[in-house]
């Protein structure tokens, strides 16, 4: 029994709008990447976060720290904690906030 060609074109267009379905699903980035989170520029945020400090290097280094680790710098010179709670939550080994 021959399959119809009427059959066969639909099922090559249903798998050609199927990989576009998927192609914009993932908006062009790789299985890889969509799991693995984008690094942000610790310095640069860090620089913007302490540049009212009065000890901007000891600030600078503090914020490094926690950036690395939280992948996150809260906006602004100050406050702004709730932005990025990981930031927040990190101690000294004496119970204060470790992050400016």
């Amino acid at each position: 029994m021959a399959i119809p060609k009427v059959l066969i074109a639909s099922i090559f267009l249903f798998l050609m709008v199927l990989d576009g379905v998927q192609a914009i699903q993932t908006n062009g980035v790789t299985s890889n990447d969509m799991y693995t989170p984008k690094k942000i520029d610790c310095g640069g945020a860090c620089a913007v976060r302490c540049k009212l400090s009065g000890r901007p290097n000891l600030c600078k280094r503090a914020c490094g720290t926690c950036c690395a680790r939280c992948n996150c710098v809260p906006p602004g010179t100050y406050g702004n904690t709730q932005a990025c709670p990981c930031y927040a939550k990190l101690t000294t080994r004496g119970n204060k906030p470790k992050c400016p």
